[in-house]
């Protein structure tokens, strides 16, 4: 059994929790939080053993095996460096970084620790993704990949609006889409991004395009501004598509025109477990150090390339 701990009471830890209740070998056992009235009381309404007052707190409880880090997008790489120092293992929610050479220091003390560190993009670890990518030789040879992930947020006050805190619509939604492409591609050779920036300073729309080995292309939008999601490859022979590709609710993939089913399963529960795991020596880690570098250098030059 690994015990896992949370930095922070984040909305997406309803998300985790959930799924924690059908993950093998999983067990959520501290909460921690700045004020300790809130820690206690989240402790209670979630069934969660231990409340900490300060993260620091938590970070030395000696029952608490791994720390799941659904921080705000700047404070990510601080306390994942300090959970590593403590000597836990750590899942932090997506993106780790736009920095990589945060992602080559996360990663070497955690090498050097002997410690298990994942970045959270839980529709990796979904079976729908995992069928996608089974039926990519069924379009012939790959050429182009269409993404889009957006939805409108329209409270300037959120962490995602927040420049200081690293927010942006490429940071929070469009990172999924520079992960399925790369799943499907690789690592791109160059990029060119594009942005729309609002009052608060961080991109409400960014659209970009990625050149990868093999002249295959890809084109992705992100917003806050409007709703759309979908992943599609186009190949020589076909088409692939997934009109719920992140969340993976409904299961659902056309390919070239015919339609798949993927029996639903839970993101979360499957990421909990993949990590677990890993941490006990039982299997492979899904998302290492390898998958989180290149998210880190693709979102790197494309801010680099919108900003030119």
């Amino acid at each position: 059994m690994t015990r896992w701990g949370i930095l922070s009471t984040a909305t997406i830890n309803r998300r985790v929790l959930e799924g924690a209740q059908g993950a093998e070998g999983v067990e959520f056992v501290a909460i921690a939080s700045r004020d300790s009235a809130r820690a206690e009381a989240y402790a209670r309404e979630h069934g969660l053993a231990r409340a900490h007052g300060s993260y620091e707190a938590l970070l030395a409880d000696d029952g608490v095996d791994a720390v799941y880090i659904p921080l705000p997008n700047s404070l990510h790489h601080e306390w994942t460096l300090r959970a590593l120092a403590a000597g836990k293992h750590v899942l932090c929610e997506k993106p780790y970084t736009r920095q990589s050479a945060e992602v080559e220091e996360a990663f070497g003390l955690a090498e050097r620790n002997g410690l298990i560190l994942s970045e959270a993009f839980m529709w990796r670890h979904n079976p729908q993704t995992t069928r996608f990518v089974e039926l990519l030789p069924e379009i012939g040879e790959l050429q182009t990949i269409r993404a889009t992930f957006s939805f409108r947020l329209r409270n300037e006050t959120d962490v995602r609006m927040i420049s200081e805190l690293d927010g942006g619509a490429l940071m929070d939604v469009g990172c999924y889409c520079v992960n399925g492409a790369r799943l499907l591609a690789g690592e791109p050779e160059r990029v060119h991004g594009e942005q729309v920036a609002g009052p608060t300073g961080v991109d409400l729309r960014f659209t970009a395009t990625l050149r990868f080995p093999n002249d295959v292309v890809a084109e992705f939008t992100c917003s806050f501004t409007h709703e759309h999601q979908g992943l599609e490859a186009i190949g020589s022979e076909g088409t692939l598509f997934a009109g719920n590709p992140w969340h993976c609710t409904d299961g659902l993939i056309l390919v070239n025109g015919r339609q798949e089913r993927v029996p639903p399963a839970n993101s979360y529960t499957l990421e909990l477990q993949n990590v677990s795991a890993a941490i006990r020596g039982e299997a492979p880690l899904l998302l290492g150090r390898e998958d989180a570098l290149g998210q880190a250098l693709t979102i790197e030059a494309l801010y680099d390339s919108a900003s030119a």
